[in-house]
């Protein structure tokens, strides 16, 4: 019976624990923008905030989620992109490498 109590008792604690590891872990995963990468392609994660005269080709609208190169969904907030390896871009990000979405 106590063996129960005690399952019971640490559940919701390992629950949290694994929860509090996986938001950390999402967070270790987004690529930088002071990323070497991410610099040469003038990476930001709010598309807003791209150096529009380094960068001429940017464009009003231009993000990550309508880039043919994100790999989520237009509704996920962060995604792979193969250009950083395992790291993960936000959706609302842009780069130098941004292509139209078919």
């Amino acid at each position: 019976m106590t063996s129960r109590r005690r399952f019971i008792q640490i559940v919701p604690v390992a629950g949290a624990a694994l929860l509090g590891a996986h938001t950390a872990s999402a967070q270790a995963d987004m690529v930088s923008e002071k990323d070497p990468q991410a610099v040469a392609l003038g990476y930001v994660a709010d598309a807003t905030k791209a150096d529009k005269a380094k960068f001429k080709q940017y464009a009003a609208g231009q993000t990550c989620f309508n880039c043919a190169l994100y790999q989520g969904k237009a509704t996920d907030a962060v995604a792979g992109c193969p250009l950083f390896g395992t790291k993960k871009v936000a959706g609302k990000g842009w780069c130098s490498a941004w292509a139209k979405k078919a």
